[in-house]
């Protein structure tokens, strides 16, 4: 069983920066989506995958993987970068 340990980002539909301060826990899937026979959904049997856990910090999610055996990787966070501009550099 893996998972993946990330932060949450920031929203891209609106200007908010609502849970950003979360770290995620996600399990990777251990098996491929099939095609339901009856519907046509794509659905398997792990359910795992519905499985997501939200920690105050990176430490804080590392430590509850080494606790219960998990094999986690955690993504680094993306450093952030502003592109400052005025309103006329619209028009040049």
């Amino acid at each position: 069983m893996s998972a993946r340990i990330y932060q949450r980002p920031k929203n891209a539909m609106q200007s908010g920066k609502s849970r950003t301060d979360q770290w995620v826990l996600e399990f990777a899937p251990a098996e491929a989506r099939k095609p339901d026979p009856l519907m046509g959904w794509a659905g398997s049997g792990d359910t795992q995958v519905q499985v997501v856990l939200t920690f105050a910090s990176a430490e804080e999610a590392k430590a509850y993987a080494d606790k219960y055996g998990i094999a986690a990787h955690v993504s680094p966070v993306p450093p952030k970068r502003l592109k400052l501009q005025s309103y006329a550099d619209n028009f040049r």
